[in-house]
């Protein structure tokens, strides 16, 4: 086989090995630098820190007269049930002890049902049917200075918890 050479106007002659040979070089040298740059990047996202951003677990949400007796009410941001009877306030948890999803309350069986996957408590949170291991958890109340109920997410109490007013 003969030697081809490129001709170019005003160029040197480059051989067909020696252009391989330049291209490869330069090949491997980009793959280099790839690998370093993906390495650079995964230690820099080693090094940073994965913060996630919540709510406070304590909040306030009202005062107690602007809830009715036998009213349960959903707080919005919150994923808690508020539920009002004759002897005070209780804060549900409003996620599902199965799966997590939100549970939907039906006012007219007085029963908390979770769409997911058909699991069912009763309006003290207790799990009667479906897949749910346990109660939704039930949180600790108190009154603030200002006279507003506090929810604190933070503390799960008993399930005979209620804030008496």
């Amino acid at each position: 086989m003969a030697k081809t050479a490129v001709k170019m106007k005003g160029a040197a002659k480059v051989s067909r090995r020696e252009a391989l040979r330049k291209g490869l070089f330069w090949a491997c040298w980009g793959v280099f630098i790839g690998f370093a740059g993906m390495l650079g990047v995964s230690i820099v996202r080693f090094v940073y820190p994965r913060i996630v951003w919540e709510p406070s677990s304590l909040f306030k949400i009202g005062k107690p007269d602007e809830y009715d007796v036998g009213s349960v009410s959903i707080i919005e941001g919150r994923k808690v049930f508020l539920v009002r009877v004759n002897e005070g306030f209780y804060a549900l948890s409003a996620i599902c002890t199965h799966l997590g999803c939100q549970p939907i309350w039906e006012e007219d069986n007085q029963i908390f049902m979770c769409p997911c996957h058909g699991g069912r408590f009763y309006k003290d949170g207790i799990n009667f049917a479906g897949p749910p291991p346990r109660p939704l958890p039930r949180y600790y109340m108190k009154f603030a200075p200002d006279g507003r109920m506090m929810v604190d997410k933070s503390k799960e109490v008993r399930m005979d918890f209620i804030l008496t007013v």
